[in-house]
């Protein structure tokens, strides 16, 4: 298949990209570099069957492709509150524009989602049928919003006018290729102990997140684009839950170090638990993920501990 990964030179998308090269599809890799990395798809620059295009989703394009990822948007709250207005418009113009392109082609589209949908949820663990506990008017509105909203489009798009469409809500997924300076509580622990630093706990530490492996989140976003008729949204995550302690001193054992916690006031609106309901994933994708905390974390230290050698002076 010819396929388009918006996105494609982020942390999910690159691994995406990577996988779609390999299975023998033509890849087309459309990123603005805003928080995407040309080094994460260096690797594909050679391969025939592999294309950059530098594009911003917010301006229309045209293309010819089979399949379109939309995965194009800042993810972590550091980068997505840089700029709340152009968040907002990459979810909501940026989709518009690729459910247009998929309208134009009769290409399958599937939108990443996410987990964010939910806010600080009233449910848990969360299914697909809860509609959300959200600040509209918070400072994570801009994504939380925004990607309600692409949800709504990829839903009108499909009973107005027939487009094929797939909704992936993603909960927190880590591994190689995230941005050291995201703010996301993995790379924040990692390299935070890499550096021989205070952990940065928020709250006390008890709020839970579930984390998914970034190849068992792309082995699902491939079965749900290659799934026929369903086009209601799928949490994809891992169901295993973990208080931000746990994960912490989880980090710690795997670098050897002590750990010593430095303790901050809790952002707005962040949420105090977070766990997947992927029965929905079991049902139709047959999806289960197969890659423990333990070993994806060990993987993930690997990396950054590699970026930390080569460039020591790197500052979150």
């Amino acid at each position: 298949m010819r396929i388009l990964v918006t996105g494609g030179a982020g942390f999910i998308g690159s691994h995406l990209c990577e996988r779609l090269v390999s299975e023998g599809n033509d890849v087309i890799c459309l990123d603005n570099f805003f928080t995407g990395r040309r080094e994460n798809i260096f690797h594909l620059l050679d391969d025939r069957r592999f294309e950059l295009l530098r594009h911003d989703v917010i301006e229309p394009i045209l293309l010819e492709v089979d399949q379109i990822y939309n995965l194009a948007c800042p993810a972590s709250p550091i980068h997505y509150q840089y700029n709340p207005v152009k968040t907002v418009k990459t979810n909501v113009m940026g989709t518009l524009n690729m459910l247009g392109l998929s309208k134009r082609v009769k290409a399958r589209i599937l939108q990443a989602s996410t987990s964010e949908v939910y806010g600080d949820p009233e449910v848990h663990p969360q299914t697909e049928d809860y509609c959300g506990h959200v600040n509209m008017i918070g400072i994570r509105a801009c994504y939380d919003e925004g990607k309600r909203v692409a949800e709504t489009l990829m839903m009108d798009y499909h009973r107005q006018n027939k487009v094929d469409t797939r909704i992936a809500r993603i909960f927190n997924t880590y591994g190689p290729r995230m941005l050291e300076n995201d703010g996301r509580v993995v790379s924040n622990f990692i390299m935070q102990i890499l550096r021989g630093e205070e952990l940065t706990i928020y709250g006390d530490g008890s709020q839970t997140r579930s984390f998914c492996y970034v190849d068992d989140l792309v082995e699902a976003l491939i079965r749900l684009m290659n799934c026929e008729g369903i086009h209601d949204p799928v949490n994809l995550g891992n169901p295993g839950e973990f208080t931000i302690k746990e994960l912490a001193e989880e980090v710690a054992r795997l670098c050897g170090a002590t750990p010593r916690f430095k303790y901050c006031a809790l952002p707005q609106d962040d949420p105090k638990q977070r766990k997947p309901d992927i029965t929905r994933a079991q049902k139709f994708l047959n999806w289960n993920p197969t890659i423990p905390l333990r070993d994806g974390l060990q993987r993930t230290v690997a990396y950054f501990a590699s970026r930390v050698r080569q460039a020591p002076a790197l500052q979150i």
